[in-house]
């Protein structure tokens, strides 16, 4: 049984890779239907700057920030409206381990923003174990509520999912190019491989931090399954449906090579699109399939944690000798750290991307039945 676990578990990844790679010359496309030079979006480091960004514009910040505070709105209307799940846990003490990573936390905290010249060679790494200590703290907090979590319940779950991670940024990390909304000023002075060594390790604990996050807000009565309730949306096609997503994804990564300033927010939405399509024509459930009964638990809980980790990523980012910057078109403006305002509202969409990658590789929804992985 395990066997053909793994066995699925590779045919879905190949799937994924594949469609992956062939998706990713999509923008590439774009740039040569628009004319524009690709050298400058294949260099490794990448460059930096050479997107000329649209000037900041109140209209489209408006419409932005309108749908900012309906999404907002509608969030804190469901958790106020939520029929909170109880369920028999048994809580636990908070373990050693997690005041380990609440020292390793603090310790890294301190290091990140400290500027000692004898510490100067390493600055730029301590992002890794400032997250590192984060991952561990979050699952200690998770003992502390229901006497598990997902580091030693589904350890080889948890293990796969930093190898997961970094390829799993990377992509972002080569759309990004095309959008150039974010750049790293500290890569100018790396050579290739020491840049992709200082980006590997920290992209490694992207998805165990959402992940970790989403798996602690679950213990909460207001955002366990079955506790946010709202208009079921059900398909009556779903296969056909994910046929026309996948050809909107695709689509919206050409645009993505020829608008990269009006077309900046499919760097978010086209991946998912992406992912869920893959999941419903392999007839697999999504983070979105109860949304079909009405439940909208699970996306709600993960657009919250990737957005407590978007707050602490950028948080830490601000005095980070490894600090990236933005630079995003029509609404750079009200600053909260080195992000503007409307540039968290990507978060949300992000934390789908996390759970869908997973579900997608694990044949179902996370955190429903034995994972593959453990």
């Amino acid at each position: 049984m395990k066997a053909l676990r793994y066995k699925g578990l590779c045919r879905r990844a190949l799937l994924l890779v594949a469609v992956m790679v062939a998706m990713g010359g999509l923008p590439l496309l774009g740039l040569w239907l628009a004319r524009r030079p690709v050298r400058p979006c294949l260099a490794f480091p990448p460059l930096t700057q050479f997107v000329e960004h649209a000037p900041f514009a109140w209209p489209l910040f408006g419409i932005l920030a309108l749908l900012a505070l309906l999404t907002g709105g509608a969030i804190v209307l469901s958790l106020l409206c939520a029929r909170p799940v109880e369920r028999e846990r048994t809580p636990s003490r908070f373990p050693l381990w997690g005041w380990g990573g609440l020292i390793l936390t603090g310790l890294a905290w301190g290091l990140a923003w400290s500027r000692m010249a004898w510490f100067a060679p390493f600055q730029v790494t301590i992002f890794t174990p400032l997250w590192l200590g984060y991952i561990v703290v979050i699952n200690g907090l998770m003992v502390r509520r229901t006497g598990r979590c997902l580091m030693t319940t589904r350890p080889g779950l948890f293990l796969g999912l930093f190898p997961m991670s970094a390829l799993f940024w990377w992509f972002f990390e080569y759309l990004n190019r095309f959008a150039q909304n974010w750049y790293y000023p500290p890569i100018l002075e790396l050579g290739p491989l020491a840049y992709f060594l200082m980006a590997t390790l920290p992209f490694a604990t992207v998805l165990p931090a959402v992940l970790s996050t989403a798996d602690l807000l679950g213990s909460l009565p207001r955002l366990d399954d079955g506790a946010l309730h709202g208009p079921a949306l059900r398909l009556r096609h779903p296969r056909r449906a994910a046929v026309v997503l996948l050809v909107f994804a695709a689509m919206g990564l050409v645009g993505l090579g020829v608008w990269p300033n009006l077309l900046f927010p499919l760097l978010w939405l086209s991946p998912l699109v992406l992912v869920l399509g893959l999941a419903v024509l392999c007839g697999q459930t999504t983070v979105l399939s109860p949304v079909s009964w009405g439940d909208w638990t699970l996306p709600v809980r993960f657009a919250l944690a990737a957005l407590i980790c978007g707050f602490f990523w950028e948080f830490w980012n601000i005095r980070s000798a490894a600090q990236w910057v933005y630079s995003v078109p029509y609404v750079h403006r009200f600053l909260i750290f080195e992000m503007p305002l409307l540039g968290y509202l990507g978060y949300l969409p992000f934390g789908l991307e996390c759970v869908a990658i997973v579900d997608f590789l694990l044949g179902g929804r996370f955190g429903q039945g034995e994972a593959p992985l453990a």
